[in-house]
């Protein structure tokens, strides 16, 4: 009997949504992840849960209407990490009609169909508090909604929820080899510098942009399906509005670039499609894709925004199949599952493209490609809630009051940020602490040593780094003076 009934290869969203998925239906799951949790492409999103309004324009209906079903699902299943949001589009006089936009946001509405959120309206950029921070060209625009997201925390907390339910999360483990054993898959791992192997009856390959590498590591007769790499990059800056909504802006090239309230005090710039090759893992931004976001938004915004602005940049790369006739910005970023197996063989999925909004589904067509190697099993995480997320899609504001009256010594920032991350386990942290002394030692900003020992106990953290930017976004308040403290804490908490 093999070791495990599946083994993927990945712990970003898609990896961890399968993982979490199967570990639900009661099936034995491993997952290895060569890095932390969410430490490719996942992380390096532009933070949105959306149908993709962009692709009303391509005609690409089924796969906003399936975005915009999800985004109602998610929001309800983590309303923690996931809020909604109202998108700014201003109308661009040299760009798409107003006709065109308000057709294209009623599509969208529609598409919706019943729906949590509020629906598309025009606006009057020159009364409404969105058009205060924009240039005075700009007299009229559409407001519509959308969900922002922490994108890293989601793959988190799919991935913690699936150990939960039984499933084998090894972060720092590195897959080397596979090879078909009769009617299993002997698979060779390194954690370490310590080698190690397992049996599995499923492997799928949810790499992302290593998708091709770790097929290079299995038998000669699996497909090797072109992929496409596209370098998507962000910048951060101090924050340009002193509202909660965000933007959307186009431009003449066809690209969209949102403008995202980031963190409180910062503004979220992106993203580019730059088609590039080489080691995902050096993936950066450039200085002309500085140079993009900076111009594009200083063409809307009355601030002007240069490069000494920006206060942290990041950029990613999505893979996605290449049919070897777009360009990057017209690329689908539906996903494909492509399935090698049979009942004479272990069979290998491999998992090309796909989204944050698209995981929960993508986990739910997998498991039913593979139905026929595997237990009869049922669907079951579109009714469920992440870790931390059973309250109200709407009841963020409330679970916020009831924390601070628990813990009345919770500044109401603090009280939001650790809500916002962690929901009702707040109370997994702060237990019976009746001071911020009780919290243990405050590294910078809020981040104390209750919350570390909980996400290195709790979330696979085992650097600085890990805390800082894949479960928090504190990085961005903390020096190198306090993130050395706190690399020596979690040393010194290591067993």
């Amino acid at each position: 009997m093999a070791d495990f009934d599946i083994t993927i290869i990945g712990g970003g969203i898609n990896g961890t949504a399968i993982a979490r998925d199967a570990a639900g239906r009661g099936l034995r799951v491993v997952l290895v992840e060569q890095n932390d949790l969410s430490s490719g492409t996942s992380w390096t999103s532009s933070k949105l849960i959306h149908g993709g309004l962009r692709y009303v324009e391509q005609g690409a209906f089924r796969l906003v209407q399936e975005g915009l079903r999800e985004r109602s699902i998610l929001l309800k299943m983590a309303p923690h990490i996931i809020w909604p949001a109202r998108f700014i589009l201003p109308h661009h006089s040299g760009l798409r009609p107003a006709w065109m936009l308000r057709i294209g946001l009623f599509i969208y509405d529609l598409l919706a169909g019943k729906n949590l959120l509020p629906g598309a309206r025009g606006v009057d950029l020159t009364k409404d508090e969105a058009g205060g921070s924009l240039q005075s060209q700009y007299h009229t625009g559409f407001e519509y909604s959308d969900c922002c997201v922490d994108d890293a925390r989601l793959v988190v907390l799919n991935a913690v929820d699936a150990a939960e339910r039984g499933a084998d999360i090894r972060t720092r483990t590195r897959f080397e080899k596979a090879a078909r054993q009769g009617n299993e898959w002997q698979i060779q791992l390194n954690s370490a510098g310590t080698p190690s192997s397992i049996t599995s009856r499923i492997l799928i390959n949810a790499s992302g942009p290593w998708i091709e590498e770790v097929n290079a590591m299995m038998p000669p007769e699996i497909p090797r399906d072109p992929i496409k790499q596209i370098k998507g990059s962000h910048i951060v800056v101090p924050k340009l509005f002193n509202h909660d909504k965000a933007y959307i802006f186009q431009n003449t090239d066809g690209r969209i670039v949102f403008a995202i309230p980031y963190q409180a005090d910062f503004t979220l710039i992106g993203t580019t499609d730059v088609t590039v090759a080489g080691d995902p893992a050096a993936a950066a931004i450039s200085d002309e894709e500085i140079d993009y976001l900076c111009t594009l938004a200083s063409g809307y915004f009355k601030t002007s925004i240069t490069r000494k602005d920006v206060a942290w940049h990041f950029a990613g790369i999505r893979a996605l199949y290449d049919d070897r006739t777009l360009k990057a910005k017209d690329l689908s970023r539906d996903y494909l599952l492509q399935l090698d197996g049979d009942a004479a063989k272990p069979p290998l999925l491999s998992v090309y493209g796909g989204k944050l909004t698209a995981a929960r589904h993508l986990a739910e067509v997998a498991l039913e490609r593979l139905a026929p190697f595997m237990p009869n099993t049922k669907p079951w995480t579109a009714n469920s809630s992440l870790p931390g997320g059973d309250f109200a899609w709407d009841g963020f504001a409330r679970t916020v009051k009831n924390a601070r009256k628990k813990w009345n010594f919770l500044t109401e920032r603090h009280a939001e940020r650790m809500v916002r991350a962690y929901g009702t386990r707040i109370t997994n942290i702060i237990g019976n602490a009746a001071s911020m002394a009780g919290m243990g030692e405050c590294f910078g900003a809020d981040l104390t040593a209750n919350e570390v020992r909980y996400l290195m106990q709790h979330e696979w953290a085992q650097t600085a780094d890990d805390v800082l930017w894949l479960r928090s976004k504190l990085g961005l308040r903390f020096t190198e003076a306090q993130k050395e403290a706190l690399s020596k804490f979690m040393m010194s908490e290591t067993p």
